[in-house]
């Protein structure tokens, strides 16, 4: 059994990771929650059913724990943060240039937290290619072609901004 453990949390680790990542835009609290998220998912083990896929389920769990913390520090899952997720910088660019990039960066994830929680997760799901649609619509209980349009409107919400 701990070596089912050890390869679910290989294989899906990262994803559980990234979805998170995309929620709370905080390394620290995204690493402390897919921790958490196994720990949960090993408790409940009997209970998955094998209705969805392994990564949904554990994307379902991730999710709980993240609107848990969200109700424990005071702060509503959809609240505005001040803070972008960290993204690794692969040039060097000028001072202007690096300025206008962060501007620009904060202005779309402003853009993405005013969207409806829903719609936030999926363009969040789909921007960090942590899941399909499919699995983005198994996640919510939905259809895949649910997913694709839902993703589809709130693009072009954004790009309405």
């Amino acid at each position: 059994m701990k070596k089912d453990i050890e390869e679910y949390y290989e294989k899906y680790g990262t994803k559980v990771y990234t979805y998170l990542l995309g929620l709370s835009g905080d390394c620290d609290t995204s690493r402390e929650l897919t921790q958490e998220t196994f720990v949960r998912a090993i408790g409940s083990l009997s209970s998955f059913s094998g209705n969805c896929s392994v990564s949904t389920w554990l994307c379902s769990i991730a999710k709980n724990l993240w609107r848990n913390e969200m109700r424990r520090r005071g702060l509503h899952p959809s609240a505005d943060t001040d803070e972008a997720p960290p993204q690794p910088d692969l040039s060097q660019p000028s001072p202007d240039e690096s300025l206008e990039q962060k501007d620009t960066k904060m202005f779309v994830l402003r853009q993405v937290h005013s969207l409806p929680e829903t719609e936030k997760e999926i363009i969040l799901l789909r921007a960090t290619g942590a899941m399909t649609f499919a699995e983005i619509g198994e996640l919510f209980g939905k259809t895949e072609s649910w997913a694709r349009v839902t993703f589809y409107r709130a693009k072009q919400k954004l790009r309405k901004e």
